[in-house]
């Protein structure tokens, strides 16, 4: 069920709905990004905060989209591996692999940790 469900989410990720992304995750589920202030990225906790964080994405690279997913499944860990595209406002074109890390509870995402390249 949970590499269904990760297919669901990346799809829901490149439509950008969000109603659709915070019905895959628990009331309580963690995000780090890949980018922040801490040594983590920077962390959003819980549905509110991720209603607030994930539409940062499409209004920074309108055309976002996580492309040539993998998703690997074991009990109640996966992770997912994705080229991300995506143009700016500004016209500036970013294209970069990546990986997001997922704890599963009770069917939905209760964790994801994400981790991407940089470029130099």
């Amino acid at each position: 069920m949970s590499r269904s469900l990760l297919d669901a989410f990346c799809a829901a990720y490149n439509r950008h709905d969000l109603e659709a992304l915070l019905g895959m995750v628990t009331d309580d589920c963690v995000f780090e990004m890949s980018a922040g202030p801490e040594s983590w990225g920077a962390r959003h906790a819980g549905k509110a905060a991720l209603r607030l964080a994930l539409p940062w994405a499409w209004q920074a690279w309108p055309d976002a989209r996580w492309e040539e997913a993998t998703h690997v499944v074991a009990g109640d860990r996966g992770f997912s591996e994705w080229t991300f595209r995506g143009t700016s406002a500004d016209g500036v074109r970013t294209e970069v692999r990546g990986v997001d890390l997922f704890t599963f509870r009770d069917g939905l995402i209760a964790r994801k940790d994400t981790f991407r390249k940089a470029r130099a």
